[in-house]
């Protein structure tokens, strides 16, 4: 496994398998737009060709935010590899999105 560091944070590459996002948010309004936009190019950065990413409106499928247990959005949820992470918000800050989502690390 090849961990690579970048600016103060270390990529931790999954084993043969793709990172598996899902990206809760409330129809298209700018926060949501913004949410989208700034997560696919995070994981673009990151982890290119190595993620999937679904984009649920919840306008459009209410059910699941019961489900997921979201009390908002917009609402990133990171369920493969385990264990399960999210963060809440427009995805603006990188450090932040990709160590909540424990994509890569801070190093210490």
């Amino acid at each position: 496994m090849t961990i690579q560091e970048e600016g103060g944070l270390v990529v931790e590459p999954t084993e043969g398998g793709k990172v598996v996002l899902r990206l809760f948010v409330a129809g298209s309004t700018p926060r949501s737009a913004r949410a989208v936009s700034n997560l696919r190019a995070i994981l673009d950065e990151h982890l290119p060709g190595n993620y999937e990413l679904d984009v649920i409106d919840l306008y459009q499928q209410p059910e699941l935010a019961k489900k997921y247990g979201l009390v908002a959005v917009p609402t990133a949820l990171k369920t493969t590899p385990p264990p399960i992470r999210r963060i809440i918000g427009d995805m603006s800050d990188e450090s932040r999105v990709l160590a909540a989502l424990e994509i890569i690390r801070q190093v210490v």
